[in-house]
C-alpha cells in the first residue's frame, strides 16, 4: 500500500506538469484547429529564463526563499507570454488564411528554430537549475516526499483553476468559447477575434513558463532539447482528454503521470517513456476524439 501510494503521489506531481503544458496545445487548437509543435520548447524557454534569473535573484538576495522563487516564476511568465503574441503575430497569423499544413509546417519549423538557438544561445551542454526554495525532506505514514513536490501540486492546482475561471467565468473566455465554436461568426459578432487568439497564445505561453519552472524545481537538469519529450507526453495528454478540452487536458496529464510512475516503478521501467505513445495509440484506435471530446463530422 506504501508503495502504491508513493508511485501515486509521483505520478499525480508529473502529472500536474504535463497537465500545464497540454492546457497550452488544447486552447489554441480548440481556438485555431492547430497543433502547435513548438509549445513544447515554451516550456524549455520558461526554464531557461528561471535558471538565469534565479541565479541572479539568489546571488543577489544570498539564499533561496519563497519570494525569489515568486520574483523567477512572475518574470519566467512575462517574457514567455511576450514569446507568445510575437510567435502568434510573426509565424502564425499571417498563415491564417492559408491551408492547415502551413501553419503545422510553421509550428514545426518554429520548434526547431528555439530548440537549435537554444543551444547556440544557451549552450549546448547540461545546466542545473538553481535552489529556489530550501528543500526539506517530508515523511507521513511511511510515504517520503518532499517540499517540492507538494509546491508543484499546489502551484499547478491554483494555475489550472485560475484557467478554468478565465475561461468560463469572464467575459474574456466567452469570447474564446465564442471564437472557438464559430470563428467567422464571432467576428461578424464584433469580437476582436485577433486579439482574443493572441492572448489565447500569450496564455498558453505563460502556463507552459509556470511548467518549466516547477520542473527545474523537480529536476534541476535542464539543457535546450529538454522541451521534447514532455512536450509530446503533454500532447498525448490533450489528445487523450479531448483535444480542445480543457478539464480534459488535466485529466489526461494526470493519467499520463500517474500510469508513468507507476510502470517506472515496476519491472517495465525501461518503457516508461513508450507509455505515452502506447495509451496514444490505444485512444486514437477505440475513442479518437478522446475522453471528453465529442465526434464532430467534417462536411464535405
Amino acid at each position: 500500500m506504501q508503495t502504491l501510494l508513493q508511485n501515486l503521489l509521483n505520478g499525480i506531481a508529473a502529472g500536474s506538469i504535463y497537465a500545464l503544458i497540454a492546457l497550452g496545445y488544447t486552447m489554441v487548437y480548440g481556438i485555431l484547429k492547430l497543433i502547435n509543435f513548438a509549445h513544447g520548447d515554451v516550456f524549455m524557454l520558461g526554464s531557461f529564463v528561471g535558471f538565469y534569473a534565479g541565479n541572479w535573484f539568489v546571488g543577489r538576495a544570498g539564499q533561496p526563499s519563497f519570494g525569489t522563487a515568486a520574483i523567477v516564476l512572475l518574470l519566467s511568465m512575462i517574457l514567455c507570454g511576450l514569446f507568445g503574441f510575437i510567435n502568434e503575430r510573426v509565424a502564425y497569423r499571417p498563415l491564417r488564411n492559408s491551408p492547415r499544413i502551413a501553419s503545422l509546417i510553421t509550428a514545426i519549423g518554429v520548434s526547431f528554430f528555439l530548440e537549435y538557438g537554444g543551444q547556440m544561445l544557451f549552450g549546448a551542454d547540461p545546466k542545473f537549475f538553481p535552489t529556489l526554495i530550501p528543500k526539506k525532506i517530508i515523511t507521513f505514514g511511511g510515504i517520503t516526499t518532499t517540499n517540492y513536490q507538494l509546491i508543484v501540486l499546489v502551484v499547478a492546482v491554483v494555475f489550472m483553476a485560475l484557467l478554468q475561471y478565465i475561461v468560463y467565468g469572464t467575459k474574456f473566455g466567452r469570447a474564446m468559447r465564442a471564437v472557438s465554436f464559430n470563428y467567422e461568426t464571432a467576428s461578424l459578432m464584433g469580437i476582436p477575434t485577433d486579439r482574443v487568439i493572441s492572448l489565447t497564445f500569450v496564455i498558453g505561453s505563460m502556463l507552459a513558463a509556470v511548467a518549466g519552472i516547477l520542473y527545474g524545481l523537480s529536476y534541476p537538469k535542464i539543457d535546450p532539447l529538454m522541451g521534447i519529450m514532455p512536450g509530446l507526453k503533454a500532447f498525448v495528454a490533450a489528445v487523450l482528454g479531448g483535444i480542445g478540452n480543457v478539464p480534459g487536458a488535466v485529466l489526461g496529464g494526470l493519467i499520463i503521470g500517474v500510469v508513468e510512475a507507476f510502470v517506472g516503478g515496476s519491472q517495465f521501467s525501461n518503457y516508461r517513456d513508450a507509455i505515452a505513445f502506447v495509451i496514444l495509440i490505444v485512444i486514437l484506435l477505440f475513442r479518437p476524439s478522446g475522453l471528453f471530446g465529442k465526434y464532430q463530422p467534417e462536411k464535405v
